[in-house]
Protein backbone atom coordinates (compact mmCIF):
# COMPACT_ATOMS: atom_id res chain seq x y z
CA UNK A 1 0.00 0.00 0.00
CA UNK A 2 2.46 2.34 0.79
CA UNK A 3 4.29 1.97 -2.81
CA UNK A 4 1.08 3.11 -4.43
CA UNK A 5 0.76 6.06 -2.49
CA UNK A 6 4.47 7.18 -3.47
CA UNK A 7 4.16 6.09 -6.66
CA UNK A 8 1.57 8.33 -7.06
CA UNK A 9 3.26 11.14 -5.42
CA UNK A 10 6.28 10.61 -7.48
CA UNK A 11 4.53 10.42 -10.93
CA UNK A 12 2.29 13.13 -10.06
CA UNK A 13 5.47 15.47 -9.46
CA UNK A 14 7.10 14.24 -12.43
CA UNK A 15 4.65 15.18 -14.58
CA UNK A 16 3.93 18.42 -13.11
CA UNK A 17 7.50 19.14 -13.53
CA UNK A 18 7.51 18.03 -17.23
CA UNK A 19 4.57 20.07 -18.06
CA UNK A 20 6.06 23.56 -17.18
CA UNK A 21 8.84 23.68 -19.79
CA UNK A 22 6.51 21.60 -22.53
CA UNK A 23 3.98 24.37 -21.92
CA UNK A 24 6.01 26.89 -22.25
CA UNK A 25 8.30 25.54 -24.98
CA UNK A 26 4.50 25.01 -26.95
CA UNK A 27 4.12 29.15 -26.96
CA UNK A 28 7.49 30.51 -27.38
CA UNK A 29 6.81 30.16 -31.16
CA UNK A 30 3.89 32.56 -30.97
CA UNK A 31 5.58 35.11 -28.67
CA UNK A 32 9.62 34.50 -28.66
CA UNK A 33 11.54 33.96 -26.05
CA UNK A 34 11.36 37.39 -23.97
CA UNK A 35 11.67 37.07 -20.34
CA UNK A 36 8.12 38.60 -20.25
CA UNK A 37 6.83 35.29 -21.67
CA UNK A 38 8.91 33.12 -19.44
CA UNK A 39 8.04 35.19 -15.92
CA UNK A 40 4.63 35.20 -17.38
CA UNK A 41 4.33 31.14 -17.66
CA UNK A 42 6.38 31.01 -13.82
CA UNK A 43 3.41 33.57 -12.23
CA UNK A 44 0.50 31.28 -13.80
CA UNK A 45 2.15 27.85 -12.96
CA UNK A 46 2.82 29.01 -9.35
CA UNK A 47 -1.08 30.57 -8.97
CA UNK A 48 -1.78 26.89 -10.55
CA UNK A 49 0.05 25.20 -8.12
CA UNK A 50 -1.14 27.55 -4.64
CA UNK A 51 -4.73 27.13 -5.98
CA UNK A 52 -4.33 22.69 -6.42
CA UNK A 53 -3.08 23.44 -2.79
CA UNK A 54 -6.28 25.39 -1.49
CA UNK A 55 -8.31 22.54 -3.26
CA UNK A 56 -6.57 20.02 -2.12
CA UNK A 57 -6.70 21.46 1.42
CA UNK A 58 -10.49 22.13 1.36
CA UNK A 59 -11.51 18.91 -0.07
CA UNK A 60 -9.39 17.09 2.55
CA UNK A 61 -11.41 18.89 5.01
CA UNK A 62 -14.53 17.28 3.92
CA UNK A 63 -16.04 14.95 6.49
CA UNK A 64 -17.19 11.99 4.36
CA UNK A 65 -14.17 10.39 2.29
CA UNK A 66 -16.23 8.91 -0.49
CA UNK A 67 -17.58 12.67 -0.93
CA UNK A 68 -14.02 13.78 -1.75
CA UNK A 69 -13.60 10.49 -4.17
CA UNK A 70 -16.98 11.75 -5.95
CA UNK A 71 -15.57 15.41 -5.92
CA UNK A 72 -12.25 14.44 -7.06
CA UNK A 73 -13.27 12.07 -9.73
CA UNK A 74 -15.32 14.86 -11.47
CA UNK A 75 -12.35 17.15 -11.50
CA UNK A 76 -10.82 14.05 -13.25
CA UNK A 77 -12.91 13.62 -16.05
CA UNK A 78 -13.15 17.11 -16.87
CA UNK A 79 -9.62 17.92 -16.76
CA UNK A 80 -9.00 14.62 -19.23
CA UNK A 81 -11.41 16.73 -21.77
CA UNK A 82 -8.73 19.26 -21.92
CA UNK A 83 -6.13 16.41 -23.00
CA UNK A 84 -4.07 16.65 -24.55
CA UNK A 85 -1.95 19.57 -23.80
CA UNK A 86 -1.71 21.69 -27.13
CA UNK A 87 -1.75 25.20 -28.44
CA UNK A 88 -5.54 25.33 -29.55
CA UNK A 89 -5.80 26.09 -33.18
CA UNK A 90 -6.98 29.60 -34.21
CA UNK A 91 -4.64 31.44 -31.15
CA UNK A 92 -2.72 34.14 -32.23
CA UNK A 93 -1.53 36.58 -29.97
CA UNK A 94 -2.55 40.24 -29.92
CA UNK A 95 -0.64 43.20 -32.10
CA UNK A 96 -0.27 45.63 -29.64
CA UNK A 97 -0.46 45.13 -26.23
CA UNK A 98 -2.13 42.42 -23.66
CA UNK A 99 0.35 40.02 -24.43
CA UNK A 100 0.95 38.88 -20.43
CA UNK A 101 -3.27 38.33 -20.46
CA UNK A 102 -3.42 36.61 -23.29
CA UNK A 103 -0.55 33.95 -22.48
CA UNK A 104 -2.13 33.99 -19.14
CA UNK A 105 -5.68 32.96 -20.86
CA UNK A 106 -3.68 30.90 -23.34
CA UNK A 107 -2.23 28.39 -20.57
CA UNK A 108 -5.47 28.39 -18.72
CA UNK A 109 -7.06 26.72 -21.98
CA UNK A 110 -4.04 24.64 -23.20
CA UNK A 111 -2.58 23.72 -19.73
CA UNK A 112 -4.68 24.66 -17.12
CA UNK A 113 -6.89 21.88 -15.87
CA UNK A 114 -3.95 19.13 -16.08
CA UNK A 115 -1.95 21.59 -14.67
CA UNK A 116 -4.38 21.85 -11.88
CA UNK A 117 -4.82 18.30 -11.18
CA UNK A 118 -1.32 17.34 -11.10
CA UNK A 119 -0.67 19.81 -8.36
CA UNK A 120 -3.79 18.54 -5.95
CA UNK A 121 -2.34 15.19 -5.89
CA UNK A 122 0.77 15.68 -3.21
CA UNK A 123 -1.16 17.05 -0.71
CA UNK A 124 -4.36 15.01 -1.57
CA UNK A 125 -2.24 11.44 -1.11
CA UNK A 126 -0.63 12.52 1.91
CA UNK A 127 -3.74 13.29 3.64
CA UNK A 128 -5.64 10.01 2.36
CA UNK A 129 -2.86 8.31 3.63
CA UNK A 130 -3.05 10.25 6.68
CA UNK A 131 -6.19 8.19 7.44
CA UNK A 132 -5.50 5.08 6.97
CA UNK A 133 -4.33 2.50 9.51
CA UNK A 134 -0.49 1.99 8.48
CA UNK A 135 1.62 2.60 11.55
CA UNK A 136 2.99 5.50 9.50
CA UNK A 137 -0.39 7.54 9.30
CA UNK A 138 0.29 9.60 11.45
CA UNK A 139 3.50 11.56 9.93
CA UNK A 140 2.43 10.93 6.25
CA UNK A 141 5.11 13.59 5.30
CA UNK A 142 8.00 11.27 4.25
CA UNK A 143 6.01 10.89 1.11
CA UNK A 144 7.58 14.39 0.26
CA UNK A 145 10.56 12.13 -0.61
CA UNK A 146 9.07 10.70 -3.48
CA UNK A 147 7.60 14.35 -4.88
CA UNK A 148 10.83 15.49 -4.49
CA UNK A 149 12.61 13.04 -6.17
CA UNK A 150 9.72 13.12 -9.15
CA UNK A 151 10.23 16.67 -9.28
CA UNK A 152 14.39 16.08 -9.68
CA UNK A 153 13.68 13.88 -12.08
CA UNK A 154 10.92 15.72 -13.92
CA UNK A 155 13.17 19.25 -14.08
CA UNK A 156 16.33 16.96 -15.50
CA UNK A 157 14.21 14.13 -17.67
CA UNK A 158 12.78 16.99 -19.96
CA UNK A 159 15.39 18.68 -21.27
CA UNK A 160 17.84 15.73 -21.37
CA UNK A 161 15.71 12.72 -22.36
CA UNK A 162 12.09 13.89 -23.72
CA UNK A 163 12.86 17.09 -25.75
CA UNK A 164 15.19 15.55 -27.95
CA UNK A 165 13.43 11.97 -28.15
CA UNK A 166 9.98 13.06 -28.55
CA UNK A 167 8.54 15.97 -30.63
CA UNK A 168 6.00 18.68 -29.21
CA UNK A 169 3.02 17.70 -30.51
CA UNK A 170 3.50 13.95 -29.53
CA UNK A 171 4.31 15.05 -25.97
CA UNK A 172 0.99 16.79 -25.27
Amino acid sequence: MLLLYAATIFLSALLLFMVQPMAAKGILPLLGGSPAVWNTCMVFFQALLLAGYAYAHALSRMKSKWGQVVVHCVVIVATAIALPIAVPGGWSPPVEGGQILWTLGLLAVMVGGPFFLLSTTGPLIQSWFARTGHRSASDPYFLYGASNAGSFIGLLGFPLVVEPAIGLKDQG
